[in-house]
């Protein structure tokens, strides 16, 4: 018989570096969970992501074990490190801060396909390009 899911969390962490310190302990640790065996876990399965944030979905059981599902990292990080930028623009209408070219668009895109809500490379490059001008990123053809 399948187990009974009492909690979802989501987090947002960085690969490969996570720690029992805020956000993550005090989000597990009232559920019961853990945190020294996800925090392992979590920094196993996303070590190549050095430091970059990303999204984690975790289920808590009645019997406070856990399983996690590892998502793309947001199209904001990976647009900011495509640009080379720390932060986007405060004020993405008037201050331009960066340019991405489409073709970083298009990688983007091809990373972030499985969490996007789109049937076509086109229309998930739309969603990326939208992100980057509210960033306050110019998108250059």
């Amino acid at each position: 018989m399948a187990k009974k899911i009492k909690s979802q969390i989501k987090l947002q962490a960085p690969g490969g570096k996570a720690t029992p310190a805020p956000p993550i302990g005090p989000a597990l640790g009232q559920h019961g969970v853990n945190i020294g065996q996800f925090v392992t876990q979590f920094n196993e399965k996303t070590r190549e992501l050095n430091g970059m944030t990303v999204p984690v979905v975790i289920n808590v059981y009645d019997d406070k074990s856990f399983d996690f599902i590892v998502k793309s990292p947001p199209a904001a990080v990976l647009l900011l490190k495509e640009a080379g930028l720390d932060k986007g623009s405060g004020e993405p209408n008037t201050k331009k801060v960066g340019k991405v070219t489409k073709a970083q668009i298009r990688k983007i895109s091809e990373a972030k396909m499985a969490d996007l809500n789109a049937f076509s490379f086109e229309s998930a490059d739309r969603i990326i390009e939208g992100t980057a001008r509210s960033m306050g990123l110019e998108v250059q053809k």
